[in-house]
């Protein structure tokens, strides 16, 4: 009884494991005799090896969407951080090549009352922290990028040549930014402010599956950013999103630089469905946007001046602007 109990068993695992084969492979899987006594199984030597190989490939793909998918994820070159800045409701994104000789890493969307928090996880991650980078100048906080730069020598500041700020580097559409054998796609999304961009993860293999998305104010869960100030548009706002970001795979994953509600994460594919405003027709979104009555942003009087010029920018950055 005990002999039939775990030859059953041992038929069930074989079972699970080969609906990862092919049909054909699954058919050479297992071969089987029976006697009233006795149950003889072979598997041939090529099945088992195609076994390993689907067995490791979706082990692989599952745990890099497992992976992107949250707050602290790490697979087999891709580090990734989601962190919180409570005042402003703002997440800065830690991101890096962790098998990269040099583990070279970036921060997107730093905020300056954070940066000892990050540049401390930065540290105990072994990490080193190249780029300092914004989707946009922010009227709600104060960037922590020249912060950064004041504190670790090296690290380049990042924005977008239309917003027309200081920084290090300025990035045009369709540029990408490097750290190690990882890469960041530029996309433009102007319309809440004229110089607004969407970092996304690289197309090509070797790229964390399946993408992520960091778009700033442009796209927020279940909503958007607002257009009234800093040379903000409605309609180009619509357009934006709807050519730069709805344009990308399904079930790429949107992390925005705010959030108000508690969401975390959301994808492509929810957006283009749940999203109060922008799932609407362009006229009746312009109506919406126009008849927000948002009040004035409390901080705009001091984070606009300041994140012109990167927050706080060395005096040799400031003598060469």
């Amino acid at each position: 009884m005990q002999r039939l109990q775990q030859l059953l068993l041992l038929s069930q695992q074989l079972s699970i494991f080969s609906k990862h084969l092919p049909s054909r492979s699954r058919s050479q899987l297992l071969t089987s005799s029976s006697s009233s006594s006795t149950t003889t199984i072979r598997l041939n030597r090529y099945s088992m090896a195609a076994l390993g190989a689907r067995m490791a490939a979706t082990t692989s793909t599952a745990s890099a969407a497992i992976a992107a998918a949250g707050g602290t994820t790490k697979t087999k070159q891709f580090l990734f951080r989601q962190l919180f800045e409570k005042d402003s409701s703002t997440y800065t994104y830690l991101l890096a090549d962790a098998s990269h000789p040099d583990k070279p890493a970036l921060l997107i969307d730093p905020v300056d009352k954070s940066v000892d928090r990050d540049l401390s996880l930065v540290r105990d991650l072994g990490l080193k922290l190249i780029y300092a980078m914004n989707t946009h100048v922010h009227a709600d906080h104060v960037t922590g990028t020249g912060l950064i730069k004041s504190k670790v020598p090296g690290v380049k500041s990042i924005i977008s040549r239309a917003s027309n700020a200081v920084a290090d580097i300025f990035v045009e559409p369709g540029d990408r930014i490097y750290f190690g054998d990882l890469f960041l796609e530029v996309r433009p999304t102007p319309g809440h402010t004229c110089g607004c961009v969407t970092y996304v993860t690289g197309d090509a293999p070797g790229q964390p599956q399946p993408r992520l998305a960091f778009t700033g104010d442009a796209l927020l869960i279940r909503g958007c950013g607002r257009t009234d100030f800093q040379g903000g548009s409605s309609s180009q706002l619509y357009h934006s999103v709807h050519s730069q970001i709805f344009t990308l795979p399904r079930e790429t994953l949107i992390y925005p630089a705010h959030d108000y509600k508690g969401f975390t994460v959301s994808t492509i594919e929810e957006e283009m469905q749940y999203n109060p405003r922008l799932t609407k027709d362009e006229e009746t979104f312009k109506g919406i946007m126009q008849n927000l009555n948002l009040s004035y942003p409390k901080m705009i009087d001091i984070a606009v001046p300041a994140n012109m010029v990167c927050g706080l920018q060395d005096p040799v950055s400031k003598a060469s602007s």
